[in-house]
């Protein structure tokens, strides 16, 4: 019994492997050509800005403030307001006006949710545009 090594004699016999080194080059070469075309990732969004600057605003805006104390009562500008439809026609009156002054609304910390949400409802729903919570530092 004797051992050979390497192909020493006619029975040599045919390589059954496939060439890989082409199919990899041109594989390669589409990698490259993907890696080429693909658009550059943009994560910006477009913005049109006004050129120039704003003119400046032609006068102070009229600020009116909404106090809503913990129990519930509301003041206008520091004034009580005895119920709800004086309320309510104070803010028909704002809404009415052509160019509404501010309504400043400012909730106590402690006051119910209920109370604060309907004053923001009458408002919306009376048509005042320009109203704003002031005061949040104090729910952090």
């Amino acid at each position: 019994m004797s051992m050979s090594a390497g192909s020493s004699g006619g029975d040599a016999e045919p390589m059954m492997e496939m060439n890989m080194t082409p199919m990899i080059d041109v594989m390669l070469v589409l990698i490259v050509m993907l890696i080429i075309t693909i658009p550059k990732a943009n994560h910006s969004v477009n913005l049109n800005m006004p050129v120039g600057t704003p003119p400046p605003p032609t006068k102070e805006p009229v600020v009116v403030t909404i106090d809503v104390d913990f129990d519930g009562t509301i003041l206008w500008d520091n004034v009580v307001v005895p119920d709800r439809p004086a309320l309510e026609n104070k803010l028909v009156a704002v809404a009415a006006q052509a160019d509404q002054p501010e309504v400043h609304l400012r909730p106590n910390k402690l006051v119910s949710y209920k109370v604060v949400a309907g004053v923001m409802a009458s408002a919306q729903r009376l048509g005042v545009t320009k109203i704003g919570l002031v005061g949040n530092e104090q729910f952090q």
